[in-house]
């Protein structure tokens, strides 16, 4: 094993870590907002595919680069998606109309 993959399985297995310590102190409340903000913040990987596809070569390489793009596409709308499902819920709605129909007494 060469010292530039063991330095990324390390730096890897370190994120998994840290991923894991700060999703579990996350109260249940907060846990789809995060999440939804957090798959937003992975625009990043769709511009990394970008970067990929820009670079690939042959069939099979676009053919990587268009699923990683595709997927990382559906990470991204996913995450705005959830974060706006979540807002809606944070709507206040309309009160109830205070005007008496004919039927009701005054």
């Amino acid at each position: 094993m060469n010292e530039a993959l063991l330095s990324a399985v390390t730096t890897f297995v370190l994120a998994v870590f840290v991923g894991f310590e700060v999703i579990s102190k996350v109260p249940a409340t907060l846990h789809t907002p995060l999440m939804s903000g957090a798959n937003a913040i992975h625009g990043i990987v769709l511009v990394g595919a970008m970067a990929i596809a820009s670079e690939a070569k042959g069939p099979v390489g676009y053919a990587l680069a268009f699923v990683a793009v595709v997927f990382a596409a559906m990470n991204v709308v996913g995450g705005y998606v959830v974060t706006d499902r979540m807002l809606e819920k944070f709507k206040s709605r309309p009160a109830p109309s205070k005007t008496k129909g004919p039927g009701e007494p005054r």
